[in-house]
């Protein structure tokens, strides 16, 4: 019965965008009341006392400002573009997982990958690519591509290699890529286009994955020079003649594919009035569709999709239930005017430090707001209602860039959000752990980070 009613929403929801009507929108507000009441008792105390919180105070800023009963009800609804996106952005995965690209992965490893700085790098690198694609799918797709070549190399712990790799690569793309729902939330909220802010979020993005190189390299170089790493893995990679080279190149069809994707995003978004959260949705299930027909694999992907939406959307109870509670609080802040009274706040705060401190320093709130419990996405969207870049009198490409660069802090080591859970439960470790593994690149991230806000407001 829930995922049906998780479905219908969905449905009901992209409808409503596609052909406004006062009408649908009540339906759709009444199925995300059904929704946070039937599923609460079904998920975490940790989500129960935070969308409590979100709740309640939202309840408070309604009766205190007068609302009708029609108010409270169509204050659910917001956040379900990002939640329509947690719901089909896994089936970008199906069509990697049919094309059996790992295999071309393995070749790769053992014709290229020479020493443990290599493989680093080839790890990082990967997460990086799929995270393009797939977003949170390439947790286990790297890991698991990687795996059987890692007892080949010196490695001293093998899950913190493989951790740190694999989340470090996963997070650069977050700034960026049009499967990330923290994107499109930041991107509709503060009023720029996508194709405008690839100037400034790609560059970063690139830099952050070269940082991650860089200081595998030096960690790598001291490891040489304390004895710490053998000739095994150079004699163990010589020891493999692959019989099929002419895999490597499938690799390829994940880039063309990624490509082809962004393109058409970038033209339906310059060509419609469509918000950017919807395109993105809309074209996931035919890409991914054609993708699988072109693999000869159509009919697979078609029972895997079925599969997906009885299984999958189901354990998306506490998603669904933190991300509508939040929605509730932000269109009460909306309906109450308690938003201008934030920007009054933050414009004080902003006008006694100096905007580019502000600026520079806005990054930490979201991993401050993560160890608190919040999901990035939460947070990045409450940050986003309560920052207006006009009142701020604040640029809306900086204020975009440092929001979004401040999330990716908070995927690296915010102990209760997905990326770290899921990581966690892969390499067997608590998300604290986890956490402490990154802990170290996340604070050079966020020093470059800084640096770049506060060069891009010298140049501006």
């Amino acid at each position: 019965m829930h995922h049906l009613l998780f479905i219908s929403c969905m449905i009901l929801y992209l409808l409503s965008v596609a052909i406004p009507s006062s009408a649908l929108n009540l339906v759709v507000s009444i199925l995300c009341l059904l929704i946070v009441a039937l599923s609460f008792n079904r998920v975490g105390k940790t989500v129960q006392v935070i969308s409590s919180i979100f709740l309640m105070v939202g309840l408070a800023m309604l009766w205190t400002s007068g609302a009708q009963w029609k108010d409270y009800i169509l204050s659910f609804g917001p956040m379900l573009n990002l939640l329509c996106l947690f719901m089909v952005v896994p089936l970008l995965a199906y069509p990697i997982r049919l094309g059996n690209y790992a295999s071309s992965i393995q070749e790769i490893i053992s014709k290229k990958v020479k020493n443990p700085k290599q493989l680093y790098m080839m790890t990082s690198g990967l997460s990086y690519f799929f995270s393009s694609f797939i977003n949170l799918a390439s947790l286990p797709m790297t890991y698991h591509a990687i795996k059987p070549s890692l007892s080949n190399y010196s490695v001293a712990n093998e899950y913190r290699f493989m951790s740190r790799a694999i989340t470090h690569g996963f997070s650069m793309p977050l700034l960026w890529t049009p499967v990330t729902p923290i994107v499109g939330i930041v991107i509709e909220m503060n009023g720029v286009s996508w194709v405008s802010m690839l100037p400034y979020l790609v560059p970063l993005s690139l830099m952050g994955i070269g940082l991650d190189w860089l200081l595998a390299t030096r960690q790598y170089n001291k490891n040489v020079k304390a004895g710490y790493v053998t000739d095994k893995e150079t004699a163990a990679a010589a020891e493999f003649v692959p019989q099929q080279t002419n895999r490597t190149s499938r690799l390829f069809h994940i880039l063309i594919a990624l490509i082809i994707f962004n393109v058409i995003v970038s033209i339906i978004e310059v060509k419609s009035s469509f918000s950017f959260l919807f395109i993105v949705t809309l074209l996931v299930i035919p890409v991914a569709l054609s993708w699988s027909i072109l693999l000869r694999k159509g009919r697979l992907f078609l029972k895997g999709t079925k599969e997906h939406f009885q299984t999958h959307v189901v354990k998306m109870s506490g998603q669904f239930v933190i991300f509508l509670s939040a929605g509730f609080f932000i269109s009460a802040m909306k309906f109450s005017n308690t938003d201008h009274v934030f920007n009054t706040g933050l414009l004080q705060v902003k006008d006694s430090i100096g905007v580019e401190s502000f600026l520079v320093l806005l990054p930490l709130v979201p991993l401050i707001l993560a160890f608190m419990g919040l999901h990035p996405a939460v947070a990045i969207a409450l940050m986003a209602e309560a920052l207006d870049p006009n009142a701020l009198q604040i640029s809306s490409q900086l204020l975009t860039l440092s929001m979004l660069g401040g999330a990716v802090g908070a995927f690296l080591m915010g102990p209760f959000n997905a990326t770290i859970g899921l990581m966690a439960t892969i390499v067997e470790e608590s998300p604290y752990k986890i956490s402490n593994w990154n802990a170290p690149f996340t604070i050079s991230y966020l020093l470059l980070l800084m640096s770049f806000i506060f060069l891009l407001q010298l140049i501006a």
